[in-house]
């Protein structure tokens, strides 16, 4: 990990992808802590890859701990899943009653530039929000076996095959006001809702390179700005 870049209001760290990529049997731990009154952005130096494995699978757990007064905001770059890959994930925020939370993560189903297709796979996501000790927001997905047929089904992902959730906590209805008003410029499907003080940003696209352009509009309307990396 890496924190480029002078000092600055807000700590930009960019994590080192692993060389190559993460293959089957390979297991990594994330765990960030925003200190009081502190704000955190973390990103990652390029989107990751997952390669197909003939047995065990890969793990990733992230953990994110945001103490009173603090932001953390968790904005790698795509995960991106070969044919045959089998990934298990975890993401588990613990948020003081007063912190706040920015969360995007993208999956991209194949790299449709390079003619790549997932035919088959499996993909177990699963995420849980608590703020001062309360669940606030917890989902678990869940693709196995024919993952193309699955996307290609209308009320999955209409063939869509790269996919996004953003996060924001406190969220309110402005946040999903301020997304709507950009329908005009996305590519694929966006929408957006907020409850109980979460709001959350859904995103199909195509490909990869559609869903990186709706992702960036919805990522500058609701921080106002990208880690740097991002952009260059």
């Amino acid at each position: 990990m890496r924190c480029p870049g002078s000092p600055a209001r807000e700590l930009e760290a960019v994590i080192i992808n692993t060389a190559g990529g993460a293959a089957g049997g390979d297991r990594f731990d994330f765990d960030f802590t925003a200190g009081k009154g502190t704000s955190l952005v973390v990103t990652t130096a390029a989107a990751e890859k997952v390669y197909r494995t003939l047995g065990p699978e890969t793990n990733i757990g992230v953990t994110l701990d945001v103490a009173a007064g603090a932001t953390l905001s968790w904005l790698p770059q795509e995960t991106i899943l070969f044919d045959r890959a089998r990934l298990s994930r975890t993401i588990d925020v613990t948020l003081a009653p007063d912190a706040r939370l920015f969360l995007a993560e993208g999956i991209v189903f194949g790299r449709s530039g390079m003619g790549e297709t997932v035919d088959e796979g499996t993909l177990f996501d699963r995420w849980r929000v608590r703020r001062g000790g309360r669940l606030i927001y917890a989902e678990t997905v869940r693709l196995d076996g024919a993952i193309s047929a699955r996307l290609a089904q209308p009320a999955v992902a209409k063939g869509g095959i790269a996919l996004a959730t953003v996060l924001v906590v406190p969220g309110e209805q402005v946040a999903v006001e301020a997304v709507r008003a950009l329908q005009d410029r996305f590519i694929g499907e966006v929408g957006a809702s907020a409850w109980s003080g979460v709001a959350a940003v859904r995103l199909c696209a195509a490909d990869g390179a559609a869903l990186r352009h709706d992702l960036v509009h919805v990522m500058t309307a609701l921080r106002g700005s990208l880690p740097r990396i991002w952009t260059n």
